[in-house]
């Protein structure tokens, strides 16, 4: 029972749930083959229905929902928005199974929304029952059995297909099997007693824990030791934004203690947390290098978006997969593990991005949009997986780029606040451009004129940053110059003869 006790104390308890949890849910044999079972005989959709009605249901239900879910997942701490988007997942899967119609179907894409909406939960939990000193494995375990999911689900659906083991009801019933072992999972995970804005650790434990705190510039620190002093420590919190009375509580040696970290959320509360995460947006942004790598961040994950939402729509008409085999599933698992391989040999890479970095976003968005164009003009299904692999690959680099580059000086609270509002921006970008290209309401183009915009948009980020890049490594050179150039002259010494008197 001891070793019982220690096991579920240790970090490695709720990582393993977690990981078990991540796995089971992302395992979906058939989101590769999604396209051909809504519009073959057991749906009977057609392509226009599932391209210009259905599919966009999805990008604005992830939009609309994303900001609530985002704030309740802190206010609830994690775990209950977990175990809500494993129903959630369930629901969306059991009626893609029982349920026909394009309105049912539309209703399935809005709880796939809440669904995708929740996936901040999944990666926030760890950092709220971890260390800090776990954080780097914690994170990679999560991200890569995430993965793994992903992949083993393409695979298995391949296989299941490719030598018609189960038909596609009886696939979907093997996921829901699955999803079923991923709620039961969540609710074996252990509640956390804090979370990053609305349960924060009380403020004697930020003191007696030592860690250093940076501004989003990087050009000062501010390191906390047990050493400090109280006075001190709460004239730091007060400048902070928090009046005195807050400042107090967890400071005052003969006060009362310490705040409680289960303390009751209330209106003034929730105003407080409001207030503080607009001003730390607001200083956030303050940094143009911060901006620019977050508009890129929120323009190419639109594309990206666009891209892997709609691509089986462009592969079915590029060769119908009437009575012909089909390899989406092989596609997407490959995808996936060179996209990861990419992203990983990224972090070996010695290069200074806050040089090259723009340069390179412009460089290989071009890549990406060459990528699309040959996806979309082919007329070649091995083509249009081909540069399939090669997008998706390039685009996980980049965005592994990016992450770095924006988290490199931000507290976990500012981590997780930049990287929400650049994904709000993006569901921005792509709520305007499905509600004019793709929906049946706008323009309703076909997917051929759809994939044609989109490597167009990917163009512009192309251009836009490496005009941007360029600009930067002019302006470094100029002032590496203009540095040399002022510099003192280091004066040799009077030779002893000639300067004799």
């Amino acid at each position: 029972m001891e070793a019982v006790r220690r096991w579920r104390e240790d970090w490695r308890y709720p990582t393993a749930l977690l990981c078990i949890y991540g796995f089971f849910s992302t395992v979906k044999p058939m989101e590769a083959f999604i396209i051909l079972y809504m519009t073959g005989p057991d749906k009977n959709l057609t392509i226009e229905e599932v391209n210009n009605q259905i599919f966009p249901v999805w990008t604005y239900s992830y939009l609309t929902v994303l900001v609530p879910v985002f704030l309740l997942t802190d206010w609830l701490r994690y775990k209950p928005v977990l175990v809500f988007q494993c129903v959630a997942l369930f629901v969306t899967t059991a009626m893609i199974l029982w349920l026909t119609g394009v309105p049912a179907m539309q209703a399935m894409q809005f709880f796939y929304g809440v669904v995708t909406a929740s996936e901040v939960a999944y990666f926030s939990y760890i950092y709220s029952v971890v260390d800090f000193k776990h954080y780097r494995k914690a994170t990679s375990y999560v991200r890569s059995v995430q993965l793994m999911g992903y992949t083993v689900g393409s695979v298995l659906g391949q296989l299941l297909f490719s030598f018609d083991l189960l038909s596609y009801n009886n696939t979907i019933v093997l996921t829901l099997v699955l999803i079923a072992v991923a709620l039961l999972v969540s609710c074996l995970l252990p509640m956390p007693q804090r979370s990053m804005f609305f349960h924060r650790r009380s403020t004697r434990q930020k003191i007696a824990t030592e860690g250093t705190m940076r501004n989003v510039d990087g050009t000062t620190e501010h390191t906390f030791r047990a050493k400090v002093s109280v006075e001190k420590a709460r004239d730091e919190k007060v400048e902070k934004g928090e009046t005195e009375d807050e400042a107090r509580p967890g400071l005052d040696e003969k006060g009362p203690p310490a705040e409680d970290p289960e303390e009751s959320v209330g209106a003034e509360r929730c105003s407080k947390v409001l207030l503080q995460l607009w001003r730390d947006f607001c200083q956030c942004y303050s940094s143009r290098q911060m901006l620019y790598w977050s508009v890129w961040w929120a323009m190419a994950t639109c594309g990206y978006n666009q891209t892997t939402n709609y691509v089986q729509v462009l592969w079915e008409h590029v060769q119908p997969a009437q009575n012909i085999s089909v390899y989406n599933g092989g596609v997407e698992a490959m995808s996936n593990l060179f996209g990861a391989a990419t992203a990983y040999g990224i972090g070996f890479t010695e290069v200074r991005w806050d040089k090259w970095g723009e340069l390179a976003l412009g460089g290989f968005s071009g890549f990406e949009a060459a990528a699309l164009f040959l996806m979309t003009f082919a007329g070649n299904i091995w083509v249009c997986y081909t540069g399939y692999v090669i997008f998706k690959c390039l685009h996980m680099m980049l965005i592994t780029i990016a992450m770095y580059q924006i988290a490199t000086d931000l507290s976990m609270e500012r981590y997780a606040l930049v990287f929400g509002a650049n994904t709000f921006g993006a569901l921005v970008l792509q709520t305007i451009m499905t509600s004019i290209v793709v929906d049946s309401g706008g323009l309703g183009l076909d997917v051929i004129a759809q994939f044609t915009i989109n490597a167009s948009y990917v163009s512009l980020i192309a251009v836009v940053y490496s005009l941007r890049g360029m600009f930067t490594l002019w302006r470094l050179q100029r002032s590496n110059k203009s540095h040399e150039s002022t510099a003192p002259v280091k004066k040799e010494p009077p030779d002893s003869d000639e300067h004799r008197f």
